[in-house]
């Protein structure tokens, strides 16, 4: 997050303390009621573990998931609830692009039927010239000029799972391990490029898409369709409404017929099924950015972090976990590291719990907003278990710590992963 973007936040933070933001959609008083759940107005952290409990895991023989339209085969994906996580191994050999079948898919209701032919996107709002409403179809989208870009998407609960079972520590959300992440080709057209023609005008400060999924439950509240406003400057700078991924169009789980994609920043952000986009001269709030993706907890604020923007740095092996490797044979481990920074300089390895640290070989140069291939040759000489562990470093001299400081929403997990395997 660069300093004028913390400025902002801090200013809509104090916007709606003071009740001078909007938040369409939801009643100021139980938007109030969910920051006291969430910590905001209480000296203690940790509420919101009480409200969403973690989704259990789907066992290894189920194919599929409520909610989610593709195949979801156990050799390649875990399904929490409503969610689908990418079995790392299933992405050796894959490429630099996470194929459409192996993407991830993060829902917060199900995955909605939508007719591309009838689909319309209104853009509206008070930071348009003389508060008009603007309609696009699909057509008149892909008649604009295009813009295609690589780029990650990931969930910002993406390493969640490891605030337990690495760290011993108990937060709330959906246990992720490192696969709630995919990178893929977009094509569309650039939300600046819609907003221009909408008739933005030099008022608007912020503008907050919405998807046409069904509206989000949570402790008895109806918080609405999913939104999250984004700051102008970040609208107006790499942000694509993108309609094709990996030269096909969008597939229903991953947002079809057009979506948002913002580079770098946390999964939500990118909202899915877009049907609107609501341009404001004040700031906009949602429970997207108050009680959820803040870092809420003790070494934060009592009203939490700012909104959580950027992506952190994670490492993650190709490799079934607790996978058997044989011993005295050459065995090439591969992987991939990520940034929401700058990409990734260097990848370090250890084969053996972190004693030793070996360079690892990268296959590709470094790319903001996606992600670096890399492997190391490694014959084990000892039999048993032990830990595998990759630390990256970014361009922006960035290295993956030991341990992630705790919230408890589990967000931003970064800390190296200790891989097991079992030499025999």
């Amino acid at each position: 997050m660069t300093s004028d973007e913390r400025t902002y936040d801090r200013h809509r933070l104090r916007q709606w303390l003071a009740g001078t933001a909007r938040a369409a959609g939801i009643e100021r008083r139980d938007m109030l009621r969910l920051l006291a759940a969430a910590g905001v107005t209480a000296a203690t952290a940790g509420a919101l573990s009480r409200t969403a409990p973690a989704a259990a895991a789907t066992p290894v023989g189920q194919a599929g998931a409520a909610g989610i339209v593709k195949p979801l085969p156990a050799d390649r994906f875990t399904v929490h609830g409503t969610n689908a996580e990418t079995r790392w191994q299933a992405l050796r050999g894959t490429g630099y692009h996470t194929p459409n079948d192996l993407f991830f898919v993060r829902n917060h209701t199900v995955t909605p039927t939508l007719d591309a032919a009838d689909w319309r996107l209104r853009v509206w709002g008070d930071g348009l010239r003389h508060g008009r409403t603007t309609a696009f179809t699909l057509a008149d989208l892909r008649a604009l000029p295009a813009t295609e870009r690589s780029a990650a998407v990931e969930c910002a609960g993406n390493g969640r799972g490891f605030f337990q079972r690495q760290q011993g520590e108990t937060v709330s959300g959906t246990a992720w391990s490192l696969g709630a992440i995919g990178v893929a080709r977009w094509r569309g057209v650039r939300l600046a490029e819609v907003l221009r023609r909408a008739g933005l005008t030099r008022h608007a400060v912020d503008v907050q898409p919405r998807g046409l999924d069904d509206p989000f439950v949570s402790g008895g509240v109806d918080l609405g369709r999913v939104r999250r406003p984004l700051p102008i400057a970040k609208a107006l700078d790499d942000v694509l409404l993108v309609y094709e991924m990996n030269g096909a169009p969008l597939p229903p789980d991953h947002g079809h017929p057009v979506r948002l994609l913002v580079p770098s920043w946390i999964g939500v952000a990118s909202i899915k099924w877009l049907g609107d986009i609501e341009v404001s001269t004040t700031p906009l709030y949602s429970p997207w950015n108050t009680d959820l993706y803040r870092l809420f907890g003790p070494g934060h604020p009592a009203e939490g972090s700012a909104p959580l923007t950027r992506q952190t740095l994670k490492s993650a092996f190709e490799l079934p976990w607790d996978a058997p490797l044989a011993l005295g044979r050459p065995h090439l481990l591969t992987g991939r590291s990520w940034s929401g920074g700058r990409g990734v300089r260097t990848v370090r390895v250890s084969v053996n719990g972190g004693a030793d640290w070996h360079p690892a070989t990268l296959h590709d140069p470094p790319r903001a907003g996606g992600w670096t291939r890399w492997s190391l040759r490694w014959t084990p000489r000892t039999v048993g278990p032990t830990a595998l562990l990759a630390r990256a470093t970014d361009l922006d001299g960035t290295t993956q710590p030991d341990r992630t400081p705790y919230n408890s929403q589990g967000y931003l997990f970064d800390a190296v992963v200790r891989h097991p395997v079992t030499v025999s």
